[in-house]
Formats: C-alpha cells, sequence, structure tokens
C-alpha cells in the first residue's frame, strides 16, 4: 500500500466538486497508510470537469451541451448538486418540475412559481435549460383532465315528474324550517376541545349538501350557542349535489378565547335539510376532529345541533337520506366499434323474412364438436333461434347453434355441442331474426366458430371487409348479399346527463393542450429554447409492422394515464408542435431559435433490431407529411444496463451502433437525452449498488466511453445537439428510479466513479 498524506488526500467537495468526497479528519499531516480501497479511485483525481473536455467538440458542433437532469429544487438550494451542475455541464432538465401534473391543480389552476425561479437561477448562472415535456401520457393530472371530457348535463323539463330515491350515506343531518327571527334560528356547531388563540392557523375541509342551493354564513363561538365573534370559517355554500368546502385562515384577536365554529343554517330563509360528511378541522396541524368520517355516532363531543328552533343537541346522524332525482331525458349516442349489422323490417310471413348466416369452408359431420363464440346486441331486445343451412338459404335441419339473446347491450354469446346426423353435409348456421316480429337492428362481432377445436372464421374481429367468405345476410326481407361491416352505430341513451361526442372531447382537449402550453410559454419567457414536444409516443409492438402509438389499449396501467391519442388521433403530435411554435414567438422568443425534440426509450433495442425507432422515423415522416409540422430532433433516453454476459453485452452494443446509424440517417438534430447505466450479471440479473466491484465499475466506465464515443464518431456535428446525464449520483434505496443501482457519474456522496472517468475520456477524444 502507498503512504500517503491525510491531509494531502483529503479534497474537500466545495467548491469545485471535482474530487473525491470523504470524511477523514484532515486536522493533522502525519503519514498513514492508504486503503487499497481508496487507492484504486485515485487516477479520478487527475480528470478535469466534464464540460472542459469540451472546447474542441463545441467548436465543431456549437449547438452541443452537455446536459444534466435535477431537481429544480435542489438546484434552488445553491448547495453540493448546484455547484456540480454549474462546475460540469452546460445545461439542465428538470426532472419532473415542468410537467402537466406538477404545475396544473385539480381545477385546471396552474402555478409556474416553481418554473420561473429555476428560469431566474439558471440565468444567473449562465445555464441553459432543455424543456421536459410539454405532451406525454403520464404524470398528467387525471382528474381535471377526465373532467374536460366528462358527460355534459341535459335539460330536462322542470314540469316533468321527478323520483324520489333513497341514497344510502352515513352523515349529519340539519333540518330546519322557515325562519321566524334571525339566520340562527336553525345551527350547527364543529366544537373543538382547543380554545382559539390570536395567530392560530386554522383549515376546515368537509363534504356537504342540502335539499335545495343554500349559501349559508359562520361565526365564531365558545360553547355552542356562546357567541364569540362574527366572523368564522367563511360562507358554505350548499347544493343538491354533495360538493367539498374547503377553508383555512389565521384567528384574530376578536376569535381569540372560542372553540367552535357555528353554521346559521337559517340564512335560507325557507325550510331546507342540510347533510355534513368528512369533517375535518386543524388547527396548527393538528386535527381536532375525532369523528371526521361520520362512520360512529361519537356525536357529543364535535358535532351539535339546534333542529327548526328547537334546543341544542347532540347531531344526528343518519344513514341515508331522500333525494328528487328529476325525470331522465333520452338522447341519442354514436358509438364507435366495427361490427357487423343486419337490419330487419316487421314480419310478413315467417321468422326467416330477414336472416344472418355464419358461413364455413367445413362439411359438417355427424359427431363433430362445435364451439361459437360471439359478442352481439340489439336496438330491441328479442330472442332469436338457429337453423342449420348449407349454403345461404339452403334449409338442412331445424337445430342450429341455439337461441341467442339480444339486448340494448353488448353481451357474449357462448354455445357448443355435437353435430347429429341431421346435421350432416351442412356448412353454416342461419339466424332467424323475424323471430322478433317487429323491426329491428342486430349487431355482431368477435365471431368464433370451431369445428373440432379448428377455428372457421378469416374474419373474426370484424376488423376487415372480409365479408363474402364467412357473413351473409337477407336484410328486410331482400336478396342474400354480404354482410355490411359498420364502423359506428346509434343508440338511445336515458339520464340526465350525455356522454359529448367525439369531436366534442377532441375540443375540449386541443383547447386545453393550447391553455396549457401557452402558459408555459409564457412562464418561461423564450429562455427555455429546447423541448421534448412529446414524449414516449411509441408502443412496443406489433412485431413485424410499424409500431402502434401509445395508448389505452396497449399499456399497461392505463387508468392511471391519461393518453392525448386516444382522443386527438394519431396526428395529434402536431398540435402542440403548433401550439408550442405559436406560443414561444408570441412570448419573446426568436422562431429560429426553438427547437422540438420528440423523446422515446429502447430506441437501442436489440431484442426488436431498433423496430421501435424505425417505427419513430416513420411516425414523424408522417406527422410532417402536412407541410406544416416541423420536427427538429429525436431524443433517446438509452436507460442502459451493462451486461456481464459478453454476448449479450456485445448485441447492445451493436444496437447501440445500429441506433446512432438510423438517427443520423434522419438528417435531424439527436440528443441522447437521458443517459444513466445500471448493470446486470452474466444471468441478467440486476447488481446493486452495494454489491458491485471495482472492476464492474470499470467495465461500466468502459461501456460509458462505447456510447459518448460511438455519438460523436457517428452523429455528423452539424446534428449533435447534446448528451444529458440523468442521473447525478447513484440511486437511493427505495427510489422511484432504479433504486439502489450504480445510476451516476458520482456515488451517493458526490465522489466520482470509474463511469465519470469513463465519460471524460470520451469527452477528451473529440
Amino acid at each position: 500500500m502507498n503512504k500517503y498524506s491525510k491531509l494531502l488526500w483529503a479534497l474537500a467537495l466545495a467548491p469545485a466538486m471535482v474530487g473525491c468526497a470523504d470524511d477523514i479528519d484532515t486536522t493533522s499531516g502525519f503519514e498513514v497508510e492508504k486503503p487499497e480501497s481508496l487507492a484504486q479511485y485515485e487516477y479520478l483525481n487527475s480528470y478535469g470537469t466534464l464540460k472542459s473536455y469540451l472546447e474542441s467538440a463545441s467548436k465543431a458542433s456549437p449547438d452541443f451541451k452537455l446536459g444534466v437532469a435535477l431537481a429544480a429544487d435542489d438546484y434552488a438550494k445553491k448547495g453540493a448538486v448546484y455547484m456540480l451542475a454549474n462546475t460540469n455541464f452546460m445545461e439542465m432538465t428538470a426532472g419532473n418540475e415542468m410537467k402537466y401534473a406538477s404545475i396544473v391543480g385539480d381545477d385546471g389552476s396552474m402555478n409556474f412559481g416553481t418554473v420561473e425561479q429555476f428560469i431566474d437561477n439558471a440565468k444567473a448562472a449562465n445555464m441553459s435549460i432543455y424543456g421536459h415535456t410539454l405532451c406525454w401520457h403520464e404524470q398528467q393530472n387525471l382528474k381535471w383532465l377526465n373532467s374536460l371530457i366528462a358527460d355534459k348535463e341535459i335539460p330536462v323539463d322542470p314540469d316533468a315528474p321527478g323520483q324520489e330515491v333513497t341514497v344510502e350515506r352515513r352523515c349529519i343531518e340539519v333540518c330546519s324550517d322557515d325562519m321566524v327571527d334571525a339566520a340562527w334560528d336553525t345551527q350547527f356547531w364543529i366544537m373543538t376541545d382547543a380554545t382559539f388563540a390570536e395567530g392560530d392557523k386554522w383549515e376546515l375541509s368537509m363534504n356537504v349538501r342540502a335539499t335545495y342551493e343554500a349559501s349559508i354564513g359562520t361565526q365564531t363561538h365558545k360553547g355552542a350557542g356562546e357567541y364569540l365573534h362574527w366572523a368564522g370559517c367563511g360562507t358554505v355554500k350548499f347544493t343538491p349535489q354533495w360538493t367539498e368546502y374547503k377553508a383555512s385562515g389565521t384567528m384574530d384577536a376578536s376569535m381569540a378565547g372560542g372553540h367552535s365554529f357555528a353554521f346559521n343554517i337559517n340564512d335560507f330563509a325557507a325550510a331546507n335539510e342540510y347533510y355534513f360528511d368528512d369533517i375535518s378541522l386543524k388547527i396548527n396541524g393538528v386535527e381536532m376532529i375525532k369523528n371526521s368520517s361520520c362512520d360512529d355516532d361519537n356525536m357529543k363531543d364535535n358535532f351539535v345541533s339546534k333542529e327548526k328552533r328547537g334546543g341544542t343537541v347532540p347531531s344526528r346522524f343518519v344513514d341515508s337520506y331522500k333525494e328528487i332525482q328529476a325525470a331522465p331525458g333520452e338522447y341519442e349516442v354514436t358509438v364507435d366499434r366495427r361490427c357487423i349489422r343486419v337490419e330487419t323490417d316487421d314480419m310478413v310471413d315467417a321468422a326467416w323474412d330477414s336472416q344472418f348466416w355464419i358461413m364455413t369452408d367445413a362439411t359438417f359431420a355427424e359427431g363433430d364438436n362445435w364451439e361459437l363464440s360471439m359478442n352481439v346486441r340489439a336496438d330491441y331486445e328479442a330472442s332469436i333461434g338457429t337453423q342449420t343451412h348449407k349454403g345461404a338459404g339452403e334449409y338442412l335441419h331445424w337445430a342450429g347453434c341455439g337461441t341467442v339473446k339480444f339486448t340494448p347491450k353488448w353481451t357474449e354469446y357462448k354455445a357448443s355441442g355435437t353435430m347429429d346426423g341431421s346435421m350432416a353435409g351442412g356448412h353454416s348456421f342461419a339466424f332467424n331474426l323475424n323471430d322478433f316480429a317487429a323491426a329491428n337492428a342486430y349487431y355482431f362481432d368477435d365471431i368464433s366458430l370451431k369445428i373440432n377445436g379448428v377455428e372457421m372464421i378469416k374474419n373474426s374481429s370484424c376488423d376487415d371487409d372480409n365479408m363474402k367468405d364467412n357473413y351473409i345476410a337477407k336484410e328486410k326481407r331482400g336478396g342474400m348479399v354480404p354482410a355490411t361491416f359498420v364502423d359506428s352505430y346509434t343508440e338511445l341513451v336515458s339520464g340526465n346527463s350525455i356522454p359529448l361526442t367525439p369531436e366534442e372531447k377532441a375540443e375540449a382537449l386541443t383547447n386545453e393542450l393550447e391553455r396549457w402550453i401557452k402558459g408555459m410559454m409564457e412562464a418561461c419567457g423564450g429562455y427555455v429554447k429546447a423541448w421534448d414536444v412529446v414524449n414516449e409516443a411509441v408502443s412496443g409492438g406489433p412485431w413485424g409492422q410499424r409500431y402502434e402509438l401509445q395508448s389505452a389499449n396497449n399499456t399497461d396501467g392505463a387508468d392511471k394515464k391519461f393518453f392525448w391519442r386516444d382522443y386527438l388521433g394519431d396526428d395529434f403530435v402536431r398540435i402542440p408542435v403548433k401550439f408550442a411554435r405559436q406560443y414561444f414567438e408570441e412570448f419573446g422568443g426568436n422562431p429560429a431559435d426553438l427547437k422540438l425534440f420528440i423523446n422515446d426509450y429502447n430506441l437501442e433495442s436489440d431484442w426488436d433490431d431498433n423496430q421501435k425507432l424505425k417505427s419513430l422515423i416513420e411516425w414523424i415522416a408522417r406527422w410532417e407529411s402536412d407541410g406544416e409540422t416541423v420536427i427538429d430532433g429525436i431524443g433517446t433516453q438509452m436507460h442502459v444496463t451493462y451486461y456481464m454476459n459478453p454476448e449479450t453485452q456485445k448485441s447492445k452494443e451493436d444496437h447501440v451502433v445500429k441506433m446512432l446509424e438510423l438517427l443520423a440517417s434522419t438528417g435531424k438534430l439527436i440528443k441522447i437525452s437521458e443517459l444513466d447505466m445500471g448493470i446486470a450479471d452474466a444471468e441478467g440479473n440486476s447488481i446493486k449498488t452495494a454489491d458491485v466491484t471495482f472492476e464492474q465499475q470499470k467495465a461500466m466506465a468502459e461501456y460509458y466511453k462505447f456510447i459518448v464515443t460511438k455519438y460523436f464518431e457517428i452523429i455528423p456535428a452539424a446534428q449533435q445537439y447534446g448528451i444529458t446525464q440523468w442521473c447525478i449520483t447513484d440511486s437511493p434505496d427505495g427510489s422511484g428510479w432504479r433504486a439502489g443501482e450504480p445510476v451516476g457519474l458520482w456515488d451517493i456522496n458526490y465522489a466520482r466513479k470509474p463511469a465519470y472517468g469513463g465519460f471524460c475520456d470520451a469527452l477528451s477524444q473529440q
């Protein structure tokens, strides 16, 4: 082992953030032996800062920026993260703070305070910002977005008779009569054990409703009925629908000594019924309510009432209440679904006036086993019998595949059986649609007919027009023709609300994208000149053809995501591109400076031979085919892994090269947007930070060097837009991102790792 001076070895983290950090005592200078575990890292001290190696690269590619992802709040503290970022990098990407869900509240309000502070701090440090992201299906405010496309209320005839229904809900009920003397003829109190003091902070939330709409004032009391001050917890609006009321404030001197808030229920002068539930009252952050949920009868402590000018008593808890529901309306909606439709008139002669056939190439034989499944619906409920036919209309036997029940709702019909001698020689099943004697419309989808386990249907899903082979119809007593395929149908629905049409939903969401992007561009004021305009648009399949776009139909966990594509169509990318360019210029940006990227992951994938990237390139060509949409660049995330299995690692490296070659061929700006690296053993199992050896770290360093070197070798200088390191340090245990993995260029204590050296080696060669 080497001898070394403790004073010389202990390199301070601040201010340069370029040395190895440790906690060895630096107060004495005597010689000790350097541990081998530290000595092997000593070579890292000879490296400069990352961006010190970029002078030649920057000359060759003036647009190139070395970037880092971080939390805007960490940068604002102006501590270790701030110093390290400023010293080593040229550009920053906020990991979360510039995303929709971080800014848009449940009510649609937008708060750009953190973004504006981030920009101010970046300006002061002469750091550029890369925007992430304007449009994505994750980290969206689902509550607000879904409210924009929720069913709309429809007019209800006020003179139509309403229906009284019982609603089950555990809550507090307070009933009032007509007001006689004052607003406090009827009251409700939320009581606490606390004694209010000047300066106390209070927060109230509760769910409320009333039979009739009313606005109710509040006061501060000592005990129930012991008036103290005219101001309480604000004016509460009640409606026949449950709504959440929230208020907060600071007690003033006039409220000091109080213990309760009083609700003057006869502020609404007529008789009414008021309901309260889920009550929370916090004083200086401490919950005062023992029975917030109203799920037990702990009434005397917190909830007191004076009903109908009576005495003050514990509040009444009820398990249900009555409400009047308006007479429902009836309306027609369009349903998008690819299926078969067969329309009938009234029956004239027989049940087979109108028919539908499922045809097969098989010749039925006695003893054949058959299995039928399909989804069916009709405008009106009907039970339809079936027969066995040879060709369409060539009756063979009165028994077919059973009696099928149709309702206005899609249902699955399943039946199976064994062919008897009377069915032998048949080729089809016939549906006698005039078993229901009135005019109707019948719909069929997802049809499967198996004979002895072999599928007979060539177009089970009804997704193409292969009609003549399997599906024949005789509509409205007409001739036999190929069945009609439709993309949508209409149905009557009853209720007090109506779904928005696809066009209405698209309009609402387009307006929201415009509002959001306009707000972001205004907050940035032209300072943020490059953006992930759309993030992760392409799905992972189907293999063998151009991959589909991400959708609720092909993505796991769709209930926690919001897919703009599902409402705005496959060309939805054009919309944020348009608004980004429009409002960047409106709020002070030079249009020539704005660069918009499509960012995605797994573009270097070897398991599909870079098919996702090939698909993305095709999609971009489509989006730009309108002659107006311009996408400046492609961001490749590269959350990679180094594999200790040499064959696996070689395949990964080969496909990194293929990816860069494909990217270069587009002529677009290319950015490695989110580079980080884990490591896996020979069996492909992830190795955690605590278990990574020095030799494995050196292997990771070589992979970093390989990736960065190949980027500069393959991507032409004019297309080199930057590389962003996604993780400054290794990921802590319990992190939401690659937890416990050695993904950083620095360790958790900001000491350089061999990965840092590999990155520097690649940069130094440019």
